[in-house]
């Protein structure tokens, strides 16, 4: 089955040009099936290229999506056209009152902010909480991952002395979890942060590692009393996002190592290879099928148990 997008959005001509299923609002309507309503709040300031990197992903599932874009009420972004935002976003003190299935929350580039210092952080506190009584599944992503472990269980985020960047292997640690079902006992997975967080503070919060590194600390890890993944890492980058990362650092002269283990032969003249998107769309495929499997039909129903 497709994902559900606005004809006009451009990830519904990106997407459809991959070969994803994309299907429109008006042709959604006309078939009989609940599809899953999966929120993405988008705290990136490039909010095009964040939206059709999820959507790609929770498309490409045998289940209907339909995904509704959500931002921050009065954050205003500066990366991204107006009309865009007016077109397609909703902020969320128009979606507060909705029930979702899964609600993903992306990073954003502020880990040198401390969280009390984010201009949303306010609001942002309020989706969290929010998520415990209107959404079935929360899956945190890079910075909205440490701030959902830092409200929820007070775990902090670490400075680390340089960047963690390149591609990075990481081992399964949990292969009987729903979520990584068919993974590799080992995958490589983009890395891009100056922070992290601990395993012995994360474990100690009551939260499980299900995907670490030696090198990088861990990358997935659920918080089963929240019914939230928390992923420290970007599966679901595009292939070039870590040299466009690199280039845009090398043109503004700001000291930036080359990414480790993404080029080939780390050489930045070559063109750097994909090898994290067989285990991207098993990971978010295996998140929609989890939960296909265990939300309610109505979806009236979700927090209901939870708020009761």
């Amino acid at each position: 089955m497709p994902i559900t997008l606005h004809r006009d959005l451009p990830a519904y001509r990106i997407l459809e040009r991959e070969g994803v299923m994309v299907m429109s609002d008006d042709d959604a309507t006309r078939q009989d099936i609940r599809p899953l309503r999966i929120g993405l709040l988008n705290l990136m300031p490039m909010k095009i290229a964040t939206e059709t990197q999820f959507a790609r992903l929770i498309g490409a599932t045998p289940l209907q999506i339909d995904l509704t874009l959500i931002r921050m009420s009065e954050h205003q972004s500066r990366h991204t056209a107006p009309e865009h935002m007016e077109s397609f976003y909703h902020p969320f003190s128009e979606v507060r009152d909705q029930r979702f299935d899964g609600l993903l929350i992306t990073g954003a580039p502020i880990e040198h902010l401390a969280f009390e210092d984010v201009t949303y952080w306010p609001e942002l506190r309020e989706v969290m909480d929010w998520t415990q009584t209107n959404v079935h599944h929360t899956f945190a992503v890079c910075w909205g991952a440490m701030a959902m472990a830092w409200h929820f269980a007070g775990v902090p985020k670490h400075e680390l002395d340089a960047k963690a960047f390149g591609c990075f292997p990481v081992a399964n640690e949990a292969p009987a979890s729903p979520y990584l079902r068919g993974f590799s006992d080992e995958c490589v997975i983009p890395v891009s942060r100056w922070t992290e967080m601990r395993r012995a503070e994360l474990e100690a919060a009551g939260m499980r590692v299900l995907l670490g590194s030696e090198a990088t600390g861990p990358c997935l890890v659920e918080d089963p009393a929240r019914r939230a993944l928390h992923i420290f890492n970007h599966f679901e980058y595009d292939t070039d996002t870590l040299k466009r990362e690199y280039d845009r650092d090398v043109a503004a002269g700001v000291p930036i190592n080359v990414p480790g283990n993404y080029y080939p032969g780390d050489d930045p003249a070559r063109p750097p290879l994909n090898r994290w998107r067989s285990h991207a769309h098993l990971l978010y495929g295996n998140w929609i099928n989890q939960i296909y499997q265990t939300t309610p039909f109505d979806l009236a129903e979700i927090g209901v148990e939870r708020a009761g």
